[in-house]
């Protein structure tokens, strides 16, 4: 298969002012081919989001080492500074969070908000940077745009705040959506729904996708192929069907059936706790 994304021996090392440094990804190598779901599944603090952040360049410098190869279309992304990596986010890899409020800001409407991405990385008229913003509402079920697009986060539901943050990550046409949790905050009926759009994107466009999820059932929906990660590395990887019946690893059996993971509880939130002592 074709590669988009090329990722080998990637570590990420947290060296907070204070405690011991905590190494939260290690040599951790992956491919996704155009077009394609890899869905990354694992436990809270097994390194899931240190991956994101670190193929999006959004780990803090100064208090986080990062080694490995990053390429995106042959792109040394850990080789570009902070200016070029910029016009890359957004514009070639998107990423949308477990909570929306990390996103969409609590003091602009969200129509603005998604033409604010769009007049960032294409410089068009702000007026075509609108219409585009409220084409983009349409395309992930939100038809009552004109509503939708002048409203503020807090006048919406959480279902649909999860939606406006997807048109926001869509809008400048990403070849690869970066997917953390997306349904982690969600009810069950907007769970359900939100994971039959990501599935119809997945259908109807070449758009590729690395899902990050603790859900099997939202994994065996979306996934081609799945990697289990476990203490901050890949333990086994393949198609979701063929892991989910026959799994190498305990770890893995465990999470398929909604197991307590005795591993997982001792490192319950290292990867967090190193993330907040270098946020400090």
């Amino acid at each position: 298969m074709e590669t988009l994304l090329h990722v080998r021996d990637l570590t990420v090392e947290y060296l907070p002012d204070t405690g011991q440094p905590f190494t939260a990804v290690s040599d951790v190598s992956f491919d996704i081919g155009p077009g394609e779901t890899v869905g990354l599944m694992g436990e809270s603090g097994c390194g899931k989001s240190s991956v994101a952040l670190a193929l999006l360049g959004l780990l803090p410098k100064d208090h986080v080492s990062i080694t490995g190869s990053i390429r995106l279309e042959g792109t040394d992304l850990r080789a570009l500074d902070e200016r070029a990596l910029s016009k890359v986010r957004g514009a070639a890899i998107s990423i949308i969070y477990q909570e929306p409020a990390i996103a969409l800001s609590p003091v602009m409407r969200v129509g603005d908000q998604i033409a604010e991405v769009i007049h960032a990385h294409r410089r068009w008229a702000w007026k075509r940077c609108r219409n585009e913003a409220q084409a983009m509402l349409e395309r992930v079920g939100l038809r009552t745009t004109d509503r939708i697009s002048s409203a503020y986060p807090h006048q919406l539901s959480g279902g649909q705040c999860q939606r406006v943050v997807l048109a926001q990550a869509l809008s400048c046409g990403p070849r690869l959506l970066i997917a953390d949790e997306p349904t982690a905050h969600l009810d069950a009926r907007s769970q359900a729904e939100f994971v039959a759009l990501l599935d119809d994107l997945k259908r109807q466009s070449s758009i590729s996708i690395l899902l990050i999820s603790h859900a099997p059932e939202v994994q065996a929906r979306l996934a081609d192929r799945l990697l289990v990660m476990k203490s901050g590395q890949i333990i086994e990887e393949g198609p979701f069907a063929e892991l989910y019946q026959n799994p190498s690893q305990e770890y893995t059996r465990a999470m398929f059936h909604s197991r307590p993971l005795a591993s997982a509880q001792r490192a319950t939130t290292s990867e967090t706790a190193a993330e907040e002592q270098v946020a400090r």
